[in-house]
């Protein structure tokens, strides 16, 4: 299996992801140039967080115009596994490739703070590591986490399963307390119908080591490698 992980001007969390797939669990990857269009070495791509293309008109809204956004979308329509974080979830909001918006923080200020998070779907490629109902101690790092959408798009993804985590307590209520930029239903990762693309504003990538103060973050990234296991693709390591 190889990972490819997307670079943009103004992206930094790339260097984060890449060191969490090199060196913590081992596996193959690579540095995605905004200007690349050939993604058929990658089995999983991931859009990292950060401040693409300067975040101008607003936070992915031209990253998603990039040539590598356009492979992105075929990657994805190929059935194969993208996860956007934080940046990188905006720009799969913008292109289309999962619903809603990031708007600003309710309160307009920039939070980069540990959150809880309450696992609500242990059964997707991105969260089968987890349990439902499981916390797991992440960080935000960002002033437009706000997500919205739709009353009706809403209420799909609700009854069809595809919030992945919410904002809890360190109890796992769902408070308003809890919730550090006013996303609807303290949403904080959502997946698209298919179950190949999903998208989450707090960095997995930044608790990966229990010197950066949590490990919690592996279960996401365990969960996409057990993916690819199911799927068939080699698991061997560099």
């Amino acid at each position: 299996m190889k990972f490819g992980v997307v670079v943009f001007p103004g992206t930094w969390s790339d260097v984060d992801c890449f060191d969490v797939l090199n060196d913590v669990f081992d596996k193959p990857v690579e540095y995605v140039w905004h200007k690349d269009t050939d993604l058929s070495p990658y089995d999983c791509i991931i859009l990292p967080g950060g401040f693409s293309y300067g975040d101008y008109l607003r936070p992915g809204a031209i990253a998603r115009f990039s040539p590598a956004m356009q492979a992105v979308t075929k990657f994805a329509a190929q059935g194969k596994l993208v996860i956007g974080i934080c940046n990188g979830f905006q720009i799969l909001c913008e292109a289309g490739l999962l619903p809603g918006v990031l708007l600003p923080n309710n309160h307009l200020q920039f939070r980069c703070q540990w959150t809880t998070l309450r696992v609500e779907n242990a059964h997707t490629s991105f969260s089968s590591a987890a349990s439902v109902g499981q916390m797991l101690r992440v960080p935000i790092s960002h002033g437009e986490g706000n997500y919205f959408a739709e009353p009706a798009v809403i209420q799909q993804i609700e009854e069809q399963g595809r919030v992945v985590f919410r904002y809890s307590d360190d109890s796992g209520e769902i408070t308003p307390d809890a919730n550090p930029n006013g996303s609807l239903n303290n949403i904080a990762g959502i997946i698209n119908e298919r179950g190949n693309v999903f998208g989450m504003m707090p960095h997995p990538e930044r608790c990966c080591d229990p010197l950066l103060g949590s490990e919690d973050g592996n279960a996401i990234f365990q969960s996409m490698i057990d993916a690819l296991n199911a799927a068939g693709i080699s698991a061997v390591s560099r």
